[in-house]
């Protein structure tokens, strides 16, 4: 069953106006030599100050300008354990792990359908999610490197899977019915927390691997809500769930689903096959409603991608998704509505 939770406040204190980027930085969609599962049990807690900068966020805008807010966090409750994971074993594999688990939606009836229509291709190689009628979630690193923005993020567009029609009854030489093409949409703004920013994070920047778009122009389809991510042994058979478009099978949407290895208190470790390109896709799972006997989809990771760290001089890799704790809702749920009323609960 999905918990009721009460959320912290993100309350917004003041805005500053910044330079604008340089939108220079390389787009890099494998990260290397991140705080890994041994790294991040050893971090200390973030203290109410640390969180305050954490997320603090950028936003920019669709002409090159950009901004700061700081803000301040009200009701949260600091976790003494620190950043403790389940410590499970963990194998070193590549990013398919074994037999390709990963499956190709080739029907139309499900692609363009709940919840596949919520998946979307970010401009920059990535893919995303649907959060609103005009929101998406995606990875911070698709739009930043942690110094700079990404050169394909000046003029950033987000698409919207649609499937190519046969056009006067004849069908088009070189396409198939069941291959999406995109309706794409310029974005309006993007945030990222300053937690992503290398020099304020330090070891935890995978923490704040998210990231919203606001599109220029509303959509009209179901989209996925945001829910708070439980703990592993939560979830039915700890599966997760998410879709995306992987560089090796270019023009498909491929989904899959795996169990979870490991957790932290802000990350999952899962060996769901994957490849550059899912990289931002909204992870979600399937729990009951409260007092109903309906289920419902929700969000509770987004996947930042395949992740290389050195643990004892040795390299090893899984992947990695970024979960949505409760403080993350919140600031997640703020940049939708642009106030923290219609946040009080998630």
């Amino acid at each position: 069953t999905w918990h009721l939770k009460k959320i912290p406040q993100i309350v917004r204190e003041r805005t500053f106006s910044l330079d604008s980027p340089k939108f220079e930085a390389k787009t890099k969609l494998e990260l290397n030599s991140v705080c890994g599962i041994e790294c991040q049990r050893k971090l200390p807690v973030p203290s109410l100050s640390d969180l305050k900068d954490l997320l603090s966020y950028e936003t920019v805008f669709e002409n090159g300008t950009r901004t700061l807010t700081e803000v301040n966090v009200l009701g949260v409750v600091l976790d003494p354990a620190g950043n403790t994971t389940t410590r499970r074993s963990l194998r070193k594999k590549r990013q398919i792990y074994g037999t390709d688990s990963r499956f190709s939606i080739y029907d139309k009836r499900f692609m363009t359908n709940f919840p596949f229509n919520t998946a979307v291709k970010v401009s920059t190689g990535c893919s995303g999610i649907l959060i609103s009628p005009k929101h998406v979630l995606t990875a911070a690193h698709c739009l930043h490197n942690g110094k700079d923005y990404v050169k394909g993020s000046k003029r950033l567009r987000v698409g919207l899977m649609k499937t190519k029609s046969r056009g006067n009854g004849r069908k088009r030489k070189g396409t198939s019915d069941g291959t999406p093409s995109f309706q794409w949409t310029r974005v309006k703004s993007t945030h990222i927390p300053k937690g992503w920013f290398k020099g304020v994070s330090g070891d935890i920047a995978l923490d704040y691997d998210y990231a919203v778009l606001e599109l220029k122009r509303p959509h009209k389809r179901k989209y996925m809500e945001l829910g708070i991510s439980p703990a592993i042994k939560m979830m039915p058979g700890s599966m997760i769930h998410f879709s995306g478009f992987d560089n090796d099978r270019s023009g498909q949407l491929v989904y899959r689903f795996c169990s979870i290895s490991d957790e932290s208190n802000d990350l999952f470790y899962q060996y769901c096959d994957a490849e550059p390109g899912s990289t931002g896709s909204g992870i979600y799972l399937r729990l009951k409603e409260p007092n109903k006997k309906k289920w419902k989809r929700k969000i509770i990771a987004v996947y930042s991608g395949h992740q290389w760290v050195d643990i004892n001089g040795e390299q090893q890799d899984y992947n990695v998704a970024v979960r949505i704790t409760p403080l993350k809702y919140a600031q997640i749920c703020f940049w939708i509505h642009g106030n923290d009323a219609n946040c009080t609960q998630g």
